[in-house]
Order: C-alpha cells, then sequence, then structure tokens
C-alpha cells in the first residue's frame, strides 16, 4: 500500500514514525519548511519511553512528485486544511482513500445525514465555501479518531507521551473491507486500531470531552487538573457538556455518559496539557473553529440553544485575536 502522511506534526509524525518502523508500506510525507528539511536530513523520528525511535524518510513538499497513493492522511492543523485539500489533488488516483487525523468534527459530518438535516450546506466554520468537500470527494474518506498525547519539541520530532488508539471507519457507518485494510495496516504498526462501525459518534464521543476544557485551559493556562478542582470550572464545563450531549442527540450522535463521570475519566489524566493550550504556548493558530465553533455552527441549524458554548467560543475568539493566534 502507497501511504503518504500530509502534515508530519505531532500527529502525522507519530502515525509516519510507527509505519516507517515497520515497513509495512510504501510511505512519504508531503510536509513543508523547518519540518521537511529534518525529515530529509534525519528521517522519522520520535522520543517514547523506550527511547529514540528511528527510520529513513521520503518527503517532499511536492505532491506531484509523490504521485497518485492509495492511503491519504491528513494530519494539519485545522486552520491549514482547505488550503492543503488543494493541493493534494496529485496525490488523489481513481480509489485513494483519505484519512484526515486531525481534532474536533471533519467537514463531512453533516454530509451523511438526510438533506432535510442540512446537510446540503457545508460546516462553514470548517470548511469555509465548501472548498474541502469539493476538493475531496465523500466516498473517498475514511473516519478516524486519535487517542494520544504527542507533542513537537522541535521540527521533525515527536515526543509521544501517551495512548496509541487510532479508530477508524466509513463516514456513513457500518465496515468495509478497506477500512479494515486501513485498520490492518494500523495495527501491524503497534496501534491500538479499532474498525469503528459508527465513527461519527467516536467523533462525537471525544469531541464532547474536548470541548470545554481546550479552550478554557487555552485562556486561564492552567493544566487539566487545576482546572477540575475547581468547582465553578468543573460546572461550567458540565453545563457546556450538556449543551452540546443536546445537539448531538439532534444530529445522531447522542452521548450516554454522564458530565461527572467523564470528569472522572479525565482526572485521571493528571496536569493534562490540552492541544489549544500547547498551541498557545507555542504561540501556534489554535484549532478553536473545529473544536468549538462548529459546535456552535451546528447547534444554530438544529435549534438547540448552547448560552454557555457560546459565551465560551466568544471569550476564547477575543483572546486568541487579540495575540494574534486566530484569523478574523
Amino acid at each position: 500500500m502507497k501511504v503518504c502522511i500530509v502534515g508530519a506534526g505531532a500527529i502525522g509524525g507519530f502515525i509516519g514514525t510507527r509505519l516507517a518502523q515497520v515497513g509495512q508500506c510504501e510511505l512519504s510525507a508531503l510536509a513543508r519548511g523547518a519540518t521537511l528539511q529534518a525529515l530529509q536530513a534525519q528521517g522519522w523520528r520520535m522520543k517514547t519511553a523506550q527511547g529514540l525511535l528511528q527510520a529513513t524518510a521520503r518527503a517532499s513538499d511536492s505532491a506531484e512528485a509523490l504521485g497518485p497513493q492509495d492511503l491519504v492522511i491528513i494530519a494539519v492543523k485545522g486552520p491549514a486544511l482547505p488550503a492543503v485539500a488543494q493541493q493534494i489533488g496529485p496525490l488523489l488516483g481513481p480509489d485513494t482513500r483519505v484519512m484526515p487525523a486531525m481534532n474536533g468534527v471533519p467537514w463531512w459530518f453533516l454530509s451523511v445525514l438526510p438533506a432535510q438535516d442540512g446537510a446540503a450546506l457545508p460546516l462553514n466554520s470548517v470548511d469555509p465555501g465548501g472548498v474541502v468537500s469539493r476538493a475531496i470527494a465523500l466516498e473517498r474518506v475514511l473516519g478516524c479518531v486519535v487517542h494520544a498525547s504527542t507533542a513537537t519539541p522541535e521540527p521533525g520530532l515527536v515526543a509521544h507521551r501517551m495512548g496509541q488508539g487510532l479508530i477508524i471507519g466509513e463516514p456513513a457507518g457500518g465496515r468495509t473491507a478497506r477500512a479494515q485494510q486501513v485498520v490492518d495496516l494500523m495495527a501491524g504498526a503497534g496501534f491500538d486500531a479499532t474498525h469503528s462501525d459508527n465513527i461519527r459518534q467516536d467523533i462525537w464521543y471525544k469531541l464532547w470531552g474536548n470541548l470545554t476544557m481546550n479552550p478554557v485551559s487555552a485562556i486561564t493556562g492552567a493544566t487539566g487538573d487545576v482546572l477540575l478542582a475547581d468547582p465553578l470550572v468543573r460546572a461550567f464545563f458540565s453545563a457546556g457538556m450538556t449543551e452540546a450531549a443536546a445537539v448531538g442527540a439532534r444530529i445522531g450522535v447522542p452521548i450516554e455518559q454522564s458530565p461527572e463521570d467523564r470528569h472522572a475519566i479525565t482526572a485521571k489524566l493528571g496536569a493534562l496539557r490540552t492541544s489549544m493550550l500547547q498551541d498557545v504556548d507555542a504561540g501556534r493558530p489554535i484549532e478553536l473553529d473545529a473544536i468549538v465553533t462548529v459546535v456552535h455552527e451546528i447547534a444554530q441549524r438544529v435549534g438547540v440553544p448552547t448560552p454557555n458554548i457560546d459565551a465560551m467560543l466568544g471569550l476564547t475568539r477575543v483572546f486568541a485575536r487579540v495575540r494574534g493566534l486566530l484569523p478574523d
């Protein structure tokens, strides 16, 4: 299988290094700048508890040079996706699968619903003007949820902290041979790979747990344990999660767990530094749209009031724009 990683950052490098180590596919990376230079000079690199993993990398900033692939894994930050979607055309052959391994709600999330549920309209928060939908046909897409904690202490180097989970499935649900092939590939590379028959549910469940803590950690600079220890913040989290669960129920992804049960799970992670907090610390644009703005947009479409989510969105948006971490 020919596999290309688009965006060799914390998650792309995590997946790429594992795949390169086992050598069960023909792997390449579409990268740029310092990350491209690091891959070309030093290959795939990842720090783990067991030591440094390293493997030779084929990397280029030209999709034309890499050519058509069997699987394209998109692992860029949300703000970069529209531009990336328009650049990967040369990687797409007749049967190429495209699997975004990204935070938050993907652009295709409502497109599998009946048209009367608003599926005909692109999610402008994550797919402004339908740019991504036009560039990547829905029939190519495989959904993916990543359960892992990783960071990039320097370009081309990944630090893996915990988690090996990859959940993979068809956007419309059910199980297929093409999805199973990707699951098998990832399992062979050492991931805890699961073939989901309802990947939308898995995506919404992860979002439901991250929706409130990510932006509040970005604003305050606090780790997860500090935030959950404050009863007022914890109650605010629960209120936002209750709103998100109501939205999910309207679009076919109900949440059965209570916010307090989820807080107990998150508390076990200790001094968690969320991905959004890591981006603020590094001066990178934050993924507010794919994690929070999109929930606000969907809620408006389905008529579910979300006053706590809306307030959190407004505060985080102002915070990020003042610091140049979110484009207007």
